[in-house]
């Protein structure tokens, strides 16, 4: 018996790489002759690096700038000529200084991206030529400048000054100075994982559409936005309409606007992030001649049919005949759909418990729960 198990994070309870090893454990509790590959993966978010990490990557730490100008703890990976950054390390919600009850202290309007590029030319300093760039989790809607600032662009006000970082100090912009950006940037093919295909400005944009959950009210949604605008004009007038039509390109509003000088500057290209998660980790090799494959995360949603972790792993198992048994946190889907959606079953901790509360503190347990089930049930199939 081969079982592949390949889950998301289960937001707010366990990463992915500890729920991949609770449902491991409850399969070889049950199975104690099956083989297991544990195989934690992300949807180009957050989890990102860790499963580059257990994919073979090597992980080079550093200290960079955080989202409100103080030094972060973050790191990189590496394989042969390729790199990864995850954005969440440097310049995430999750880098953000936390109050006492755990949460981030929001800073919308001064977060920056900085540290992110200063991830990316530790990188190109190695002499990597291909960087992958998830943008999940990001704190910013600095429309990716801190990014440039941190790779050697210089963003400077009329007087020839260099303007404070973060997104509401690009109303004072009037020069982007690109003569100082890392030498290594022409030549190195930048990859953007990111699923959302919002453009930079306007309804649909960084600020309109995530700058609230960033900490942005009303009024600093628009001059954020305001400030998006001026930052594209600017930038044209260095690079020419490509910048104006990067502005417009899907993916340019992708975490607070870094898509947006990601394509238009780096030349990136925008790819989903599960897609390219899976290719990192290799899925489709770990998945040929398995019996199942097991994947999930912590809400099991309509965003998740919208190409979630669950519903790329899937996408895999379906391609080599494998079944795929879902796990999951809760799920809002009724059964109907997700029959339909294809998963051979869809195990929710909810059911295992007496409240949300219990099934997320508890979720190690139900985790080794499930993985007990499933294995047992699967070889009592293939033994009747």
């Amino acid at each position: 018996m081969r079982i592949v198990v390949a889950p998301d994070k289960f937001k707010g309870s366990v990463s992915a790489e500890e729920a991949a090893a609770h449902i491991a454990a409850g399969i070889r509790e049950a199975q104690p002759h099956a083989q297991v590959t544990v195989l934690p993966v992300a949807d180009g978010g957050e989890g990102t690096l860790d499963a580059a990490v257990t994919a073979g990557y090597t992980r080079h730490d550093l200290t960079v700038t955080g989202p409100i100008g103080e030094p972060v703890a973050a790191a990189w990976a590496r394989l042969d000529d390729t790199a990864v950054v995850e954005m969440s390390l440097a310049s995430g919600l999750a880098a953000l200084p936390h109050d006492e009850n755990g949460d981030p202290i929001l800073a919308a309007r001064e977060a920056t991206s900085r540290g992110t590029g200063e991830l990316i030319a530790a990188a190109l300093d190695t002499g990597c030529t291909r960087v992958i760039l998830g943008v999940g989790g990001s704190a910013t809607t600095d429309g990716g400048a801190g990014m440039l600032a941190g790779l050697g662009a210089r963003l400077l006000d009329a007087a020839g000054h260099e303007i404070p970082d973060g997104g509401a100090a690009l109303a004072q912009l009037a020069t982007v100075d690109l003569s100082g950006l890392h030498p290594r940037v022409p030549e190195a093919q930048f990859v953007l994982a990111a699923d959302v295909d919002n453009p930079l400005t306007g309804e649909r944009g960084a600020a309109a559409v995530f700058g609230p959950q960033k900490g942005a009210s009303q009024q600093d949604v628009s001059e954020l936005d305001a400030a998006l605008v001026t930052f594209r004009d600017v930038l044209a007038e260095t690079l020419g309409d490509s910048a104006r039509d990067a502005a417009q390109a899907p993916g340019a509003g992708a975490a607070g606007g870094v898509g947006y000088a990601a394509l238009a500057v780096l030349h990136a290209t925008r790819r989903p992030g599960i897609d390219v998660v899976l290719d990192l980790v290799n899925l489709d090799r770990a998945v040929t001649g398995a019996d199942l494959l097991i994947t999930g995360e912590g809400s099991l949603d309509e965003q998740s049919l919208g190409g979630k972790t669950p519903v790329g792993v899937l996408r895999v198992g379906q391609a080599h005949g494998v079944p795929v048994i879902a796990v999951c946190g809760r799920t809002t889907l009724d059964r109907e759909t997700l029959e339909a959606t294809g998963f051979r079953a869809t195990h929710a901790l909810s059911d295992l418990a007496p409240d949300a509360h219990t099934s997320m503190r508890e979720a190690p347990r139900l985790l080794r729960e499930v993985g007990h089930a499933v294995a047992s049930e699967l070889a009592s199939t293939s033994n009747g």
